[in-house]
């Protein structure tokens, strides 16, 4: 087991970045943490608001791709955990350009800076969109971590060439690299332009909730907290070069997800507003997480529904002066 004195977390201020940070204070208390993130539409600094006096975190306002920036954040760090990423599908499509800028460009600064600071881990947050889809035919099939890569969106195909390219650095400069690839996540600080934050609050607002196409599309939907925890198991013990796969074993139908949620908040289906399919919109993903199961110990625990479905509605029911800021542009 790894233990590490500073870390470089990418993105920190973002969805996922930001309930990592805060359960590595909680658990890794010794640990200092470096948070550098853009703060782009995704990054909220409200999201770790409570951290701001705490003398054991530090943030970095700055771009992925400032070499100079990031070379400076990465002193005295010994670790790095890489979430910073353009990764919302459907502004990929209407403009793929800042994603191949930050997902490829943003993702070899960073490999060359973590080489330039000789750090013991790094941790490359992908996504299992690299996969491409699965049929909904063949319910058995899973995405194991030796399947194709066959990204179908703009979005997908940025987060694998820098899967790709931090793999590659681990072969060609031994820069101990490892690479996971996660389910949906869901749970407290998602941006409300994500499919469940958005549903739950059109609802709060008494507004229908848009569904794309026949709404049969499946995804595996594993809580946040699950997906941090599986991340810190992979820092601390994983083995460089390797790739692990995350899941929460929780497939839902996009309609499924829906009638869940209106039942959940005291609506029927007249709420759903169905809308024309976005392009390229992957059928079905299903994750295989038996190798971090097996070689790690990590199961997800956190994600089964409807109890987490229902405590992720009532985080947003009393977060509101979180999320409306966030809703009107503000």
């Amino acid at each position: 087991m790894n233990s590490f004195n500073q870390i470089l977390v990418t993105g920190g201020a973002g969805f996922i970045g930001s309930n990592f940070v805060r359960m590595l204070r909680a658990s890794r208390p010794a640990m200092h943490i470096v948070n550098y993130d853009a703060l782009t539409y995704a990054g909220n600094p409200a999201n770790l608001a409570d951290l701001s006096d705490d003398p054991g975190y530090t943030f970095v306002h700055a771009d992925i791709r400032d070499r100079a920036a990031l070379g400076m954040a990465l002193e005295g760090c010994d670790a790095v955990i890489h979430f910073a990423a353009e990764s919302h599908v459907d502004r990929s499509i209407d403009d793929s350009g800042p994603f191949v800028s930050t997902n490829v460009l943003g993702t070899q600064i960073l490999l060359e800076a973590c080489r330039a600071a000789s750090v013991t881990r790094l941790v490359h947050v992908g996504t299992d969109e690299s996969y491409g889809a699965l049929p909904l035919d063949q319910p058995d099939r899973r995405f194991t971590e030796s399947s194709p890569l066959r990204p179908r969106s703009p979005y997908a195909a940025s987060k694998t060439a820098a899967d790709l390219m931090a793999l590659a650095w681990y072969e060609t400069y031994g820069l101990p690299v490892i690479v996971t690839r996660c389910s949906n996540n869901f749970g407290g600080y998602q941006f409300p332009e994500k499919v469940i934050p958005l549903f739950v609050t059109n609802l709060i607002d008494q507004k229908k909730v848009p569904l794309y196409g026949d709404g049969l599309n499946v995804r595996d939907w594993v809580h946040v907290t699950d997906h941090c925890e599986a991340l810190l198991r992979v820092l601390e013990a994983g083995r460089p070069g390797e790739v692990y796969n995350i899941g929460g074993n929780n497939e839902q139908s996009n309609i499924e997800l829906t009638r869940s949620i209106l039942d959940l908040m005291g609506f029927g289906e007249e709420m759903i507003d169905w809308v024309e399919d976005r392009p390229g919109h992957d059928r079905r993903y299903a994750i295989d997480a038996s190798k971090i199961q097996q070689e790690l110990g990590w199961v997800a625990t956190r994600s089964a529904w409807p109890e987490a479905l229902a405590e992720t509605i009532e985080w947003y029911r009393t977060h509101e002066a979180w999320w409306r800021p966030l809703q009107t542009g503000a």
